[in-house]
């Protein structure tokens, strides 16, 4: 790839509807500079029509950041893309693998998987549009679709269409007869689909994205494909995104003084609430990062209790976190 951004390996925090807002990037930030990281999915038409700054605002520290969009119109798309851009987004993505039934209804996310020529055309009116990046994340497939034959088929198109890199999804969607999220568990992942497609594609990235478990998983990945993007289990355990710098890129930094990061997302959360939010719009995004250590149960029950309390303020997070035994973390200075 021609863009520094692009530069491989990348390792990046998967976009998740209602979980990658603003606080939670720049909470997985504190934990590692290089990771990529995702917006939740936005529609073109709210980019263009919408509360801009409540859609798209971010802060700087969150650098590399890309927005991910959804929509099937190119016009449109390319209308948002230059409006992302402008507010300084280093990555447009376009959405080809949300299953939800109000993505469907609106025409887009996986079942673009099914006209490839038509997300050719948006990421070329994007590609036209902006210098920045633009990408596109897909599953394998949908429906009754044969991944050997779609996956192929979208890949060579977008590329043709000049889209930076394919994130791949390892797994179908069932568009007919399962929920969103039955589509993220019941579908079997098929990580060799994705491994062809890379070998085949030889210089053009491709990044996988599906069920993936932790950065030890993450790596062996990396020996196939480009690219390794974590979804949940970064939500819902983001203490091990504390090793990716280290293990992923290479970058010998001191270890996180996990004090300080309580400081600097004490900070934070002061900060949000002085214009107006509330702790908990920050906290819901921390509740799990001591997961496995001596009390880290407290941790969870304190942000999940007094931190949704009105008025909670910073203090909270220091009351949590003096729940924490820092002498057995696995990161202690």
């Amino acid at each position: 790839m021609t863009t520094p951004l692009y530069q491989q390996p990348v390792f990046a925090i998967a976009p998740m509807m209602d979980w990658t807002d603003r606080h939670c990037r720049y909470f997985h930030r504190q934990m590692t500079r290089h990771a990529l990281l995702y917006t939740e999915m936005v529609v073109a038409d709210a980019v263009i029509h919408g509360n801009r700054e409540r859609l798209l605002g971010f802060a700087p520290e969150e650098h590399p950041v890309a927005l991910q969009l959804g929509g099937s119109d190119p016009e449109k798309l390319s209308n948002a893309a230059t409006i992302a851009a402008e507010w300084g987004y280093d990555e447009i993505n376009l959405n080809v693998g949300c299953p939800s039934d109000r993505v469907q209804s609106g025409t887009f996310g996986a079942c673009l998987m099914r006209t490839p020529d038509l997300v050719a055309e948006c990421v070329a009116a994007m590609k036209a549009a902006v210098a920045v990046p633009v990408t596109v994340k897909c599953r394998i497939g949908v429906d009754e679709q044969d991944p050997e034959i779609a996956l192929d088929e979208i890949a060579d198109k977008v590329l043709a269409a000049g889209a930076d890199a394919l994130w791949v999804h390892a797994r179908k969607a069932w568009l007919q007869g399962l929920s969103p999220k039955e589509n993220r568990d019941i579908p079997p992942l098929d990580y060799d689909r994705v491994y062809r497609l890379k070998a085949r594609l030889g210089a053009n990235f491709v990044g996988i994205n599906g069920g993936i478990a932790d950065l030890d998983e993450s790596l062996r990945h990396l020996e196939h494909t480009d690219g390794a993007m974590l979804g949940r289990a970064a939500y819902h355990n983001p203490g091990l995104l504390a090793e990716v710098d280290q293990r992923v890129f290479g970058v010998a930094d001191a270890p996180i003084e996990w004090r300080e990061l309580i400081d600097r997302m004490a900070d934070y959360c002061a900060a949000h609430i002085a214009d107006g939010g509330r702790l908990t719009h920050v906290t819901r995004h921390m509740v799990g990062l001591f997961h496995g250590l001596p009390g880290a149960r407290r941790f969870r029950q304190i942000l999940s209790t007094d931190a949704t309390k009105a008025g909670a303020g910073p203090e909270v997070l220091h009351a949590a976190f003096a729940e924490i035994n820092l002498d057995q973390s696995r990161d202690a200075a």
